[in-house]
């Protein structure tokens, strides 16, 4: 079985960077806002007795470094106190890193894959059909696609042709259109973090990691930090109606964030965002490995442009959200029968990661063997009440 317990260590996170999370403590019953420094996990939680609240101050990384509490132990100890398989329930460990913000996700905002995908789907096999179709886009925007952004007057010109041509679907009105498609990922307090399992409903038999970089807001739409994600896609599902978008995305344990937030601050900002590379790895308990990755810089669409789709005065979030911000990945390759590309198989291990985020690991499970989600905003109040922290 590939070991998730290797990917959870201080080696998983950025070597530099205010990073903040959320830490469960058994003594306590409960979370525990955390922030690393000297390389122990320091409970911020009488300052902030939750990431939202964090997240909202009008400067959270300098908040976050001024926050005083005491540690509830190395990075090292609680990261590999996390997995399921080696937790001791008497000691802590690592969380999603993130509670009462919405969690919601962009999709099809990157035009290069959409476009190549749609480019394959018209040709039908026929290499010449499909060499016409890429030099009439060509034509009209360049060779590069990455260069295309969304909702512009050249991708107005596209989208005009490709109707003409028969060639137009939904998924490339919100790739190309002036309108992203933003959609609730999963429902608060319901993520889970890194070196936890993730859920695959057993519904479906063709789905894949889709891996993102996550972008923290607070209420008022101002970026705050980032984290990883996986944003795990029933491929099946959706393909057979874009109605059935909540079945494919909403899954427990199907909302995969972490290791932890990276605020931003004098050393990472938006900018790193716009130009990070991520790396994918699918690891099989039958010796199957799968690499990949996605280029920020190819996006269709700024994040802050997702993000001011996403909050303004047409939708509010007063406990702030988080926004993943799509993929370039798409696996093509079969991983058994030829001609059936790739889909998951349970105890798959699979890594999203990034130097200036870290690595978010996680192990693939059916959803109804997932750990059962039981802790939500309710009880978390209740819990901070007995604390004394509201």
């Amino acid at each position: 079985m590939p070991s998730l317990a290797r990917y959870m260590s201080s080696s998983s996170l950025p070597a530099e960077g205010l990073l903040v999370g959320r830490v469960w403590n058994p003594e306590v019953e409960g979370p525990c806002v955390v922030k690393r420094e000297a390389g122990q996990l320091i409970d911020i939680t009488a300052a902030f007795p939750t990431l939202r609240d964090l997240c909202e101050a009008p400067d959270p990384a300098d908040a976050a470094r001024s926050a005083r509490g005491p540690g509830l132990g190395g990075v090292d100890a609680i990261m590999a106190n996390t997995p399921p398989e080696a937790r001791d329930p008497s000691r802590p460990w690592l969380l999603a890193p993130v509670d009462l913000q919405a969690l919601k996700a962009a999709g099809v905002t990157f035009a290069t894959s959409m476009l190549e995908r749609v480019i394959e789907e018209r040709a039908r096999g026929n290499p010449a059909a499909a060499a016409e179709i890429r030099a009439t886009i060509g034509t009209l925007i360049g060779d590069d696609l990455s260069k295309l952004r969304a909702g512009s007057a050249e991708a107005m010109e596209l989208k005009k042709v490709l109707m003409e041509k028969g060639a137009w679907s939904q998924y490339l009105e919100v790739g190309i259109g002036p309108d992203a498609e933003i959609f609730t990922k999963s429902q608060i307090m319901a993520s889970v973090g890194s070196g936890m399992e993730a859920g695959l409903n057993p519904v479906s038999s063709w789905n894949n990691p889709e891996p993102e970089v996550v972008v923290v807001v607070a209420s008022s739409g101002r970026i705050v930090g980032a984290t990883l994600g996986n944003d795990v896609n029933l491929r099946d599902v959706e393909g057979r109606s874009a109605l059935l978008l909540g079945k494919a995305k909403d899954n427990n344990a199907s909302c995969a964030l972490g290791p932890m937030i990276r605020l931003f601050d004098a050393s990472f900002s938006l900018d790193d965002v716009r130009h990070m590379q991520l790396s994918l790895r699918v690891e099989g308990e039958d010796g199957y490995v799968l690499d990949g990755g996605s280029n920020m810089a190819k996006i269709s669409r700024d994040p802050a442009d997702l993000v001011a789709q996403m909050i303004g005065p047409h939708h509010q979030y007063p406990d702030g959200a988080i926004l993943f911000l799509g993929t370039l990945f798409a696996p093509i390759e079969d991983r058994d029968a030829v001609g059936k590309g790739f889909t998951h198989k349970l105890g798959d291990v699979v890594t999203v990661s990034a130097p200036q985020l870290g690595t978010l690991a996680n192990r693939m499970t059916s959803t109804d063997k997932a750990a059962p989600w039981t802790f939500g905003a309710s009880h978390l109040f209740r819990n901070l009440a007995k604390r004394g922290l509201l």
